[in-house]
């Protein structure tokens, strides 16, 4: 009896995914890295590409686990696995939260030639022009609405370094953000950290707001990673409707004429019932143009 062949996201997922990079590369690709709640008492690590307010999945580890945080090597490993994938000569940022701090993974990013921004605890120890801080006194010389910035800082231990450390504090919030990152620009770094939270997005996209893979209740990791193949290709294949709808002018017959607050997916699945509705030819395509 033959075999049965493997269902991989090498085989199945990763030559999309490569068009997909292959159209957006014509400008900064700007990724993100999360994990999140799948199925029943697993949890998934991924890796995201930005594209207008969206976060298009691209690579993804799934474990068992309810809630935590998954080890730095397996942040290193799927990183990795994403820069397979990039385009040569792409210029990349990845963003990432308080999980993605650890040094290690850092300098896999800065040696792999991406640019990184990363949020960090405020209990952090840095040293910076001879002299060590933490990074919640960094506060106390900023006021909200404002930025305070520590370039060529090192990390002490490892000596990880030089980088540059960042008091984000925003106006109408209580406390800042501490920020770490390999950019030379303070500005642009904290610009392109406000996109990491597209991510949430396809989170709820996937759950509530769409697919609803919250009520699946496979607990194993690979069949939850199979299922997430088929639940991503869907997904970009539905951003892309919506792309398609905005390019055309087809919002107003599906939404308003005057203004728009949907996103791409909403739009995409509101066009796609409308195809369907009245028996229309429907699009089919995995890349997405700028």
């Amino acid at each position: 009896m033959a075999q049965e062949r493997q269902i991989t996201h090498e085989d199945y997922f990763v030559p999309y995914a490569e068009v997909l990079l292959a159209h957006l590369a014509v400008q900064t690709l700007v990724l993100v890295i999360d994990g999140s709640v799948v199925g029943r008492g697993c949890i998934a690590l991924m890796i995201h590409v930005v594209y207008k307010g969206c976060a298009l999945p691209l690579a993804w580890l799934v474990r068992h686990g309810k809630k935590g945080h998954f080890p730095e090597a397996l942040h290193i490993a799927l990183v990795k696995q994403v820069h397979a994938l990039i385009p040569a000569g792409a210029q990349v940022v990845l963003l990432g939260g308080g999980e993605f701090d650890g040094t290690d993974l850092l300098r896999t990013v800065h040696e792999g030639g991406w640019s990184y921004v990363g949020r960090t605890g405020c209990h952090v120890t840095a040293l910076w022009q001879g002299e060590t801080l933490r990074l919640d006194t960094l506060g106390w010389w900023s006021k909200p609405g404002t930025l305070v910035d520590f370039p060529e800082a090192f990390v002490p231990g490892e000596m990880y370094g030089p980088l540059l450390l960042i008091c984000c504090w925003a106006k109408g919030y209580q406390e800042p953000l501490y920020l770490v990152s390999n950019m030379s620009s303070v500005e642009e770094a904290c610009r392109l950290y406000t996109k990491r939270f597209r991510i949430e997005t396809f989170f709820s996209d996937q759950k509530s707001r769409g697919f609803h893979l919250h009520k699946s209740h496979l607990a194993d990791p690979m069949r939850l990673a199979r299922l997430l193949m088929a639940a991503c290709l869907a997904y970009i294949w539905i951003v892309y409707l919506g792309s398609i709808c905005v390019k055309e002018g087809w919002t107003r017959v599906i939404h308003r004429s005057e203004r728009c607050d949907l996103s791409l997916f909403q739009l995409g699945l509101r066009i796609l019932e409308h195809f369907l509705n009245e028996d229309l030819c429907i699009p089919v395509a995995f890349h997405i143009v700028i």
